[in-house]
């Protein structure tokens, strides 16, 4: 139960990763994924991105994940390494630039990813001891 509870946190805490680009453009991230489902009904080919497609997914991992009776550990691995990318690259250049707006946002992911791969570790340590 504990791990969903993570997953949740995962999900929720990238949501609410702040991006900044350009000449004062900006945007958390859950208010970017309503206009990339926007855009994927109106023209699906404007969305077609790694930094798009490769982070999406990965929420969607972590969703299906999170719907399972046991959460397999794989599938939320791949989702935290799908998710991270984006929001770990957008960290780098927040700290590069010391944009502690960008700095302060993603912090609580990173939190929520590192409890979630120590319990997942935790929980795997006791399966194979059972053993």
């Amino acid at each position: 139960m504990k791990v969903k509870i993570l997953i949740i946190s995962l999900l929720i805490t990238s949501l609410f990763c702040y991006l900044e680009w350009g000449n004062n453009q900006s945007a958390f991230l859950f208010q970017a994924e309503g206009e990339i489902i926007y855009k994927l009904i109106s023209s699906p080919y404007s969305i077609i991105h790694p930094f798009i497609l490769i982070p999406l997914a990965g929420q969607l991992i972590l969703v299906s994940a999170l719907l399972q009776k046991e959460p397999n550990k794989n599938l939320i691995y791949t989702g935290i390494i799908s998710l991270t990318l984006l929001i770990g690259f957008v960290f780098i250049i927040g700290v590069g630039v010391l944009n502690f707006k960008i700095i302060f946002s993603i912090i609580p992911y990173i939190i929520s990813v590192f409890l979630t791969i120590r319990q997942i570790k935790k929980i795997y340590e006791h399966k194979t001891k059972k053993i």
